[in-house]
C-alpha cells in the first residue's frame, strides 16, 4: 500500500521571522498565475496515452492531478500510467503542451509577486524559485515573464537529484547551493499546495507559508503543517519583517 505523504507531519518549531535569510518560493500558483494551464496540458498528456476527455478514467486521473498539485509531474504520471515508458510519454506530451500555452502568452505574474521578490532581495535575503515542472518548462516560464535575472537560482526536481515535492530536496538544495543561511530554521518556504508546505516542513524551515492564490486552501495547509497562511506571496515581506 502506498503511504500517504500527508498522513503525518512533524511540527515546525516557532522561529524569529526576521532572522530568515533564504526564501524558497514555488512558481505556478504562487508567484505565477497560469489560469489552469496544468489541467489543459494534462488533457494533451492523457490523449497521448489514449485516455479520452470526458471518460470516467479521465475524470479520475484529473482528480488525482488536482490533489497532487505541486508534486513533480513525472511522479504524477508514474502513478497514473504505471510503467516508466508510458509515464515518460505522458510527461513529454504534458511539457510540450504546457510550453506552447506559455509561449501563447497565457501566464502572468501573481499580482505583487515580482515586487515581493524584489523587496525580499532588497532586504538582504536570497530568493530561490522552484517548480515541479521539468527544466525546459521552467525556463519557458522564466523567459515569458522576463524573470531570467530576477533571482540568483531556480530549481526543478532534476536539479535536486530527481525528487520533487513533497520531498524536501529542492529546499535543501537551495540551502546548500546558496549558502545564504547558517541553519535550516533561517529558511522560509511559500507555496500554494500542501506539497509545497510539506516539503518545507520536512526540510526544517522556520517559516512555511501556504498562499491562497492557487490549488489548495487553509485546511490542506494546516494538515500539512504550515506555520502561516497568507492571502498571497505579496504579503510575505511584511511577515518576515515582523509587521504581521
Amino acid at each position: 500500500m502506498t503511504e500517504d505523504p500527508l498522513a503525518e507531519h512533524p511540527t515546525t518549531p516557532a522561529t524569529d521571522t526576521t532572522d530568515i535569510r533564504l526564501v524558497v518560493l514555488d512558481m505556478a500558483g504562487t508567484t505565477v498565475a497560469d489560469g489552469g494551464l496544468v489541467e489543459r496540458a494534462f488533457a494533451a498528456a492523457a490523449a497521448e496515452l489514449g485516455v479520452e476527455t470526458g471518460s470516467a478514467e479521465h475524470a479520475e486521473h484529473l482528480a488525482y492531478v488536482r490533489a497532487t498539485m505541486g508534486e513533480s509531474k513525472i511522479s504524477v504520471f508514474r502513478h497514473l500510467f504505471g510503467d516508466e515508458d508510458r509515464a515518460r510519454r505522458a510527461n513529454t506530451a504534458f511539457e510540450k503542451a504546457y510550453g506552447e500555452l506559455v509561449d501563447g502568452g497565457l501566464i502572468a505574474p501573481v499580482p505583487g509577486a515580482r515586487e515581493a521578490i524584489e523587496e525580499l532581495a532588497g532586504s538582504g535575503r536570497t530568493v530561490v524559485l522552484t517548480t515541479g515542472f521539468a527544466r525546459v518548462t521552467q525556463d519557458a516560464i522564466l523567459d515569458a515573464l522576463g524573470w531570467r535575472d530576477l533571482v540568483p537560482l531556480t530549481l526543478c526536481p532534476a536539479d535536486a537529484g530527481g525528487r520533487g515535492r513533497p520531498y524536501p530536496d529542492m529546499v535543501l538544495e537551495a540551502f546548500v547551493r546558496t549558502k545564504a543561511a547558517e541553519d535550516v530554521r533561517q529558511i522560509a518556504v511559500a507555496g500554494d499546495t500542501s506539497y509545497d508546505v510539506l516539503s518545507g516542513v520536512r526540510a526544517g524551515a522556520g517559516v512555511v507559508a501556504g498562499v491562497r492564490t492557487g490549488a489548495h486552501g487553509d485546511a490542506e495547509f494546516t494538515a500539512a503543517g504550515a506555520t502561516h497562511v497568507l492571502d498571497s506571496v505579496a504579503a510575505l515581506p511584511a511577515l518576515l519583517d515582523g509587521d504581521r
